[in-house]
């Protein structure tokens, strides 16, 4: 770790990373897409790659506090569809980062980032029509919240999109922590709503953010110096954290799948344009 790059930066970019570890804490408890700003903010600020190591602790504090908050939420069969998947994208994804240098990360992140967001509003127009009558069918039931159970992930159909997107997702989470987005649009697709939506992802996220230590500590983006401005910017986290649990129950289920979606655009245009 490059600790000239780490120590040696101003007030404002110190207080940029603090700003971005507020927004993990928000996307961990309402938005989860919004964390994709976050990652162009760290690598904005430091190098791509060793922003990475320094965002993932950070990452992980947001996760821990996401799981006390939604632990009773979480759809354990859709987790254990994905993690095979992910594990092997975890793997690409450490092969990926011995020879990508910054930029490649940069612009293979940001494209994977829109593709997988035009994929997601293309399937939610073509599925509009069944929307609005389940939605219907659901105001009849109850409130919305009290429907956690999401489209079945033991079809053949299920079974592929789900390797689909985990291998995506674990790609993209062990190159530059950028998983959120697409496991955000694999969770919308498979029809998760809020409470469901956010248990589930604050359980995978912790347990393949945790994974990932070991092999990015062995590719030296982790060490004694990222781990102590990892301590300077922790504290943000809660703050931040707080926030998303406030805004979440204020948010209507349309606009929770806009915001995913217009934080991931952002976030993909961001690294690819930069």
């Amino acid at each position: 770790m490059n600790t000239m790059t780490l120590w040696h930066m101003t007030h404002w970019e110190f207080a940029a990373l603090a700003a971005a570890a507020v927004l993990v804490g928000f996307s961990k408890t309402a938005v989860s897409g919004a964390n994709t700003v976050s990652l162009a903010i760290f690598a904005a600020v430091l190098p791509a790659r060793e922003s990475t190591g320094v965002l993932l602790p950070i990452l992980i504090a947001g996760d821990v506090l996401a799981v006390l908050t939604y632990r009773r939420h979480a759809h354990w069969p859709t987790l254990w569809r994905l993690f095979p998947a992910v594990a092997v994208g975890v793997v690409v994804g450490t092969v990926f980062l011995v020879w990508a240098d910054d930029e490649v990360v940069r612009t293979s992140i940001g494209a994977i980032l829109l593709l997988m967001a035009g994929v997601t509003v293309w399937r939610r127009r073509q599925a509009d029509a069944e929307a609005k009558a389940q939605s219907e069918s659901e105001s009849d039931s109850g409130p919305e919240e009290d429907e956690d159970e999401p489209d079945a992930v033991s079809t053949p159909a299920g079974r592929f999109k789900a390797r689909s997107y985990g291998v995506l997702g674990g790609f993209t989470t062990m190159v530059a922590n950028a998983g959120g987005p697409v496991m955000s649009m694999y969770l919308l697709s498979a029809g998760f709503r809020k409470l469901g939506f956010l248990g589930t992802s604050a359980f995978f996220f912790l347990i393949v953010n945790v994974s990932k230590v070991p092999f990015s500590a062995g590719l030296g983006l982790i060490d004694g110096h990222s781990l102590l401005l990892d301590a300077a910017l922790v504290v943000f986290v809660i703050p931040g954290a707080f926030l998303g649990k406030w805004a979440v129950n204020r948010i209507n289920q349309r606009l929770f799948e806009q915001l995913v979606i217009a934080a991931t655009v952002v976030g993909g245009a961001q690294l690819l344009l930069r």
